[in-house]
C-alpha cells in the first residue's frame, strides 16, 4: 500500500482512502466574533456596574456619572446579552461544533461521514454508508446576496448528505477540484456543474 501523501494537511489519502478533514467551528470569523463580544459585553456590563454602585470599573471611561436608569440598565443588559453571546461563541469554538471528516475507504467499501455536535447523547454524529449505494456526487451552486457552494453525496435511499464545511462557501474552482477529485476515486458521476 502506497504512503500516504504529506502536501495538503487537511487531506489524507493514498490508492484506497480518501479522507478529507472538515473545518467546524474553530474558523477565523468565530475567534473574531468571539474577540469582538467578549470585550464588547464585558465593557458594556463594567459600565452599567459602575452607574449601579458609583465605583469606577473602567480605567479608560468615568461611567460613575451615568444615571442608572435608563442609561446604567440598558448598559447593564447589553453587557449580559454580549457576554452571554461571547460565551456561546467561545463554547462552540471548545467543542469544534460541525468539525470532522468525510472518509471513503475502498479496503472496506465504506462511505463515513463524521461531524461533533453539541454535547449530550448525540454529540458524535457519524454514518456510514457502503461504497455501493453512493449514486452520484452532487454540486450545488447558488450566486447572489447570500452565495452557496457545497458539495453532497447521493446515497441510494438517504439523498444527498452535506460533504463540505457550513458557513463560508468554497470557492468556485476548489469546489470543482474537489467535485471531480471525489467522483473520479469513486467512479460516480458529478452532477450540477
Amino acid at each position: 500500500m502506497a504512503a500516504p501523501t504529506t502536501s495538503n494537511p487537511s487531506k489524507h489519502e493514498n490508492h484506497l482512502i480518501l479522507r478529507r478533514s472538515i473545518l467546524g467551528a474553530r474558523r477565523f470569523s468565530n475567534y473574531f466574533w468571539a474577540v469582538i463580544s467578549t470585550i464588547g459585553g464585558v465593557g458594556f456590563l463594567l459600565s452599567g456596574l459602575s452607574s449601579y454602585f458609583k465605583v469606577n470599573l473602567l480605567p479608560f471611561s468615568d461611567p460613575v456619572q451615568l444615571v442608572f436608569i435608563p442609561q446604567g440598565i440598558a448598559m447593564t443588559f447589553y453587557g449580559i446579552a454580549g457576554t452571554l453571546l461571547a460565551l456561546y461563541l467561545w463554547l462552540i469554538i471548545l467543542w469544534d461544533v460541525g468539525g470532522g471528516y468525510n472518509e471513503f475507504n475502498k479496503e472496506q467499501g465504506t462511505a463515513t461521514i463524521f461531524r461533533q455536535g453539541f454535547p449530550g447523547k448525540n454529540r458524535r454524529i457519524e454514518l456510514v454508508y457502503p461504497l455501493d449505494d453512493v449514486q452520484a456526487i452532487k454540486a450545488d451552486i447558488k450566486e447572489g446576496l447570500n452565495p452557496r457552494r457545497a458539495l453532497y453525496l447521493r446515497v441510494k435511499g438517504k439523498g444527498d448528505l452535506p460533504l463540505t464545511r457550513v458557513g463560508q462557501p468554497l470557492p468556485l474552482s476548489e469546489l470543482e477540484n474537489q467535485g471531480a477529485e471525489l467522483a473520479r476515486f469513486l467512479g460516480v458521476p458529478l452532477e450540477g456543474l
